[in-house]
């Protein structure tokens, strides 16, 4: 089965796959600690983890499947795409920071 856009054009999904498996591993891993730390049970931090892995899996479909826009995305030149990477490695590496600051 292919998923396709909203205009029917094959889309890959593999990168979509990937992030809603990296923000899956990210919001249950840490999610029910986070939550316990602000006096929440386990299971309600886990079903509320649960819930925004759900919210993070449909954003994503949506952006990188549903509106994929194909001919845009080869228009795209070399240095907007390392441009992008550096953005997106930067806003993980913040996120893996603020993750290992502990909570007080």
């Amino acid at each position: 089965m292919a998923l396709t856009n909203r205009d029917g054009v094959p889309v890959d999904p593999v990168p979509c796959f990937v992030v809603i498996g990296l923000a899956a591993m990210v919001l249950l891993s840490f999610g029910p600690i986070y939550g316990t730390a602000f006096g929440l049970s386990i299971r309600t931090g886990i079903i509320i983890s649960g819930a925004l892995t759900v919210v993070a899996a449909g954003l994503s479909y949506y952006r990188m499947i549903w509106l994929f826009d194909p001919v845009h995305e080869a228009e795209l030149t070399g240095e907007t795409r390392l441009r992008r990477l550096i953005y997106l490695m930067a806003i993980l590496i913040a996120v893996a920071l603020l993750l290992t600051i502990p909570l007080l």
